[in-house]
């Protein structure tokens, strides 16, 4: 079972001293630089397929192309590569998702044409270690796009053009949308 190491005290300010340097860069987005083709690499074409398809179904929305789900599941590709616990968590986690869709639906998780068939599949994983380190993860990888932020109609950070109160406070448009 993968258990995250907790941090120690240097790796602590490394990461604090990491965000505040890239915040002060132009902002957090260039912290996370996924690299899909490594991740499919790194865990293999199916098992990464499969956690593109996973993602859409945690976070689904019909006008995102496969492209940003693949970017976000890129996140995985120095995991995956420099950490045997994470790697062995993604493809254990994908192979029991297969396994259960197998057993309900006489096919794998990623040739379950119902989204509702597989959003139960996820359901009955949901408490495992996998699909909260997914889920956690993907949340941010996959809105800590700006291609992501565009469909959305979020304008970015606003903390270079004097805030929020200066840029946007009262013209937002894109929750009537969701």
């Amino acid at each position: 079972m993968y258990k995250p190491a907790e941090p120690k005290r240097r790796q602590f300010f490394k990461i604090a001293t990491a965000g505040t340097v890239a915040s002060a860069a132009g902002g957090l987005p260039m912290m996370f630089v996924p690299n899909a083709a490594l991740a499919e690499e790194a865990l293999g074409s199916d098992t990464f397929n499969t956690l593109v398809k996973i993602a859409r179904d945690i976070f689904p929305h019909d006008r995102f192309g496969d492209d940003l789900y693949k970017n976000a599941v890129g996140v995985y590709a120095e995991q995956a590569k420099s950490d045997e616990g994470v790697r062995k968590l993604i493809q254990e986690g994908v192979a029991q998702a297969d396994s259960i869709a197998q057993s309900k639906f006489n096919a794998a998780y990623a040739q379950v044409s119902n989204e509702r068939d597989r959003v139960h599949v996820l359901q009955s994983i949901e408490a495992t270690p996998f699909f909260k380190k997914i889920r956690g993860d993907l949340v941010v990888s996959l809105y800590n796009q700006p291609a992501v932020w565009a469909k959305l109609g979020y304008q970015g950070p606003s903390a270079q053009f004097g805030g929020y109160i200066n840029r946007g406070f009262n013209d937002q448009n894109w929750m009537d949308k969701l």
